[in-house]
Order: structure tokens, then C-alpha cells, then sequence
């Protein structure tokens, strides 16, 4: 392949590659939607407690001359996403370069796992990455192969944003805030439908596969339909995904993480979303309408789906409604879930990254 857009980026950063290095300048890579800013949240208000530190966000998007010169200058610089500019960029030997990656543990595959042509340029920019950080011992292989990068760069300390989930939040609060905004009656439990995308168009037009209809009349009297759209899904559908019944639109909800707190129950399929909702040990149901499709033309996973999922899996809307309805859900099953993807429950995540980084003398 030929990267030219990241190669300029890695002439335009050789510029300042003389500047000198600030012990207490801090760099966030981000693109200007923000996305996936939750680790870098909890990172950076981790390292405000330990001293006087200055941050900076160098926006992937927005080519400036001194954001080159402040990222050059940085002591500690953290991804949160692929950079591909970053395999043509050489650091000052006294930077640390952090992945610390948006989604939780391992379960679809993703980067050179699934995208054999990626791994020269996944390689490349491993190379010029000191560190990644996950949250178990037990996926370190999956992340070597996915970034091809070495194992001894990879760190289990934690999912930084997970840290969220330890803190102490007025739920009710965020409950009635969620039921003023979009006018539900405050006695109702809500359902979560988060669905992934498809390369494979079709699928991802969810309400030709979920009969809301049928859905409302079965379980409309205790619960509300929440639907939530993977960010990227607009790229891989061009029509109009809605439906006449009713059900509550919440894709542009600002706070996922306050979503799943407030939901009772999941729907997702191939999401990730499910790991981190299985960390709150609530029911999730796998609606998988498009499953030997998935399976054969997709990214494929890390383990097998149909025997390590968290939850029961379904395939037509009868079989989601009937699990919902009959309360057909294992927690011990979730309990023994969660621990492969996570080696410590206990919101210290952030403090474990930047204890480790102060401490480290490369």
C-alpha cells in the first residue's frame, strides 16, 4: 500500500524532531469528533493528581505546524485509535509513546488478526510504540498479532475508562434525566439495543430483522427500546434505518458508559459493547439474525462465539422476545466471562498507567 497522507505527516513531524523534549508536556492523539476520549479522559485526570503537567490534543485532522512542534516536545504521547502517521514518525529517544486502544478486552478480530494487508503498516507503527496497555493477561496474544506488535510491549493494566464504573453516580438521577428528555414514564425498565455494523449492507438496516411491533405489544408494558447505532454505521448503510413504532433514538446520546448504567438489559450482537456491559453483571441477549453470514464474510473472532458469549443467543424475533420475557439469563456465566477479559476489577486502571509510566526508566 501507499501511505503518502501518512508519510508527509511523518515529513512534517521530522521538522521538529531536533525540539527538545518537556518532562511535564503531555500529548493526546484524537481526531476533532473526539472519538473514543473516554481512556484519555481518566489518564489525563490521573496525572493532574501527580504534579504540574500541561496537556495538548493533537488533533489527527487538523495539520498545524505548532501541534507538530508540542507533539515533539512531549514526554508521554497516547493514542486511543490507529495512527497510521505514527510508523513514519521518530520520536525523541525521552518520549513515551502509549497505546491504550478504545475497546475493552478481546473478542472480535480486528487489526492484523482480520486485515492481513495491514500488517506491514501495523508493524511499522508498533515499532515506533513503546507501550500498549489492555486489560488481561489473557488476550496479550490476540493484541500482539492484531497491532504486530511485541509481546513485551504489552502491558495488562487496565482499561482506563472502566475506572467510570467504580465511581460513585447518582443513577436515579441519570435515570430521570434519560426519561425527562425523551418523555417515558419513570416506571419503566429500559432495553438497550446496540447493534455493530456489517460490510455486508443489508444487515444493517436492524428493523428489517426486529419486528418493533411485535416487540412493543410482548414487553411495552415494563420496558422501553432504546436503540443505539455503532458510530460508523452511516458508512456501511445508505438508507434510512428508523421504524413507525416506537422506541427511543439515543445513537447521539452524549455518554455511552451512562447509558449502560441506566439500561437493564443489552441486545447486541458482535459488538464489544458487551464486554464492558457484562463488567456490571446485567443480562445481555446476542441478536444474531445474520449469523452464518457474520461468521463466513466477517472479521471472524478471537474465540468461539457460540460457546463463550455472555448471554443466550438468538436468531429471530420470537426467540429475543421469549428470552426477555422468561428471564433467561446466567450470571454465574457472566461472572466467569468477565474474567478473561479483565485481570482487576477495582477502578484503579489509570493509577496502575501512570504509576508504571513515572516509574519507568527506559
Amino acid at each position: 500500500m501507499n501511505y503518502i497522507k501518512h508519510r508527509v505527516y511523518g515529513l512534517l513531524f521530522s521538522l521538529f524532531k531536533k525540539t527538545q523534549v518537556k518532562d511535564n508536556r503531555i500529548s493526546f492523539i484524537i481526531d476533532s469528533n473526539e472519538s473514543f476520549k473516554g481512556n484519555l479522559d481518566y489518564i489525563k485526570r490521573e496525572f493532574e493528581k501527580r504534579g504540574n503537567f500541561e496537556f495538548h490534543f493533537f488533533y489527527k485532522d487538523k495539520i498545524s505546524f505548532n501541534a507538530f512542534k508540542l507533539l515533539a516536545s512531549s514526554k508521554y504521547v497516547f493514542l486511543n485509535d490507529n495512527f497510521f502517521p505514527v510508523a513514519f514518525m521518530n520520536f525523541n529517544p525521552q518520549t513515551v509513546v502509549v497505546q491504550l486502544w478504545h475497546a475493552p478486552g478481546a473478542f472480535k478480530k480486528f487489526g492484523g488478526s482480520s486485515d492481513l494487508d495491514s500488517r506491514g503498516i501495523l508493524k511499522k507503527a508498533s515499532d515506533n510504540t513503546d507501550f500498549l496497555v489492555v486489560s488481561s493477561k489473557n488476550i496479550v496474544d490476540y493484541y500482539s498479532e492484531a497491532f504486530q506488535i511485541s509481546k513485551n510491549k504489552i502491558m495488562p493494566l487496565g482499561l482506563p475508562r472502566s475506572d467510570y464504573y467504580f465511581e460513585n453516580h447518582d443513577i436515579d438521577e441519570f435515570k430521570s434525566g434519560f426519561f425527562e428528555k425523551y418523555g417515558i414514564g419513570e416506571d419503566k425498565k429500559i432495553i438497550l439495543y446496540a447493534p455493530t455494523f456489517r460490510d455486508e449492507e443489508k444487515y444493517n438496516d436492524v428493523f428489517s430483522y426486529l419486528d418493533l411491533e411485535k416487540f412493543n405489544e410482548a414487553l411495552s408494558d415494563e420496558y422501553v427500546l432504546a436503540l443505539r447505532l455503532h458510530p460508523k454505521i452511516r458508512d456501511f448503510y445508505s438508507e434510512d434505518i428508523s421504524s413507525k413504532s416506537h422506541y427511543i433514538d439515543c445513537s447521539d446520546y452524549p455518554s455511552e458508559q451512562e447509558l449502560l448504567l441506566i439500561s437493564d438489559i443489552l441486545i447486541t450482537d458482535y459488538s464489544s459493547i458487551m464486554i464492558e456491559f457484562a463488567m456490571l453483571k446485567k443480562p445481555i441477549v446476542f441478536f444474531t439474525y445474520d449469523f452464518e453470514s457474520y461468521l463466513t464474510k466477517e472479521r471472524g473472532f478471537y474465540f468461539d462465539f457460540e460457546s463463550t458469549v455472555p448471554g443466550p443467543i438468538v436468531y429471530d424475533c420470537d426467540s429475543l422476545i421469549d428470552t426477555i420475557k422468561n428471564d433467561e439469563f446466567d450470571k454465574n456465566k457472566i461472572c466467569d466471562f468477565v474474567k478473561t477479559q479483565f485481570d482487576e476489577m477495582d477502578g484503579q486502571s489509570s493509577k496502575r498507567v501512570v504509576d508504571f509510566l513515572l516509574n519507568y526508566e527506559g
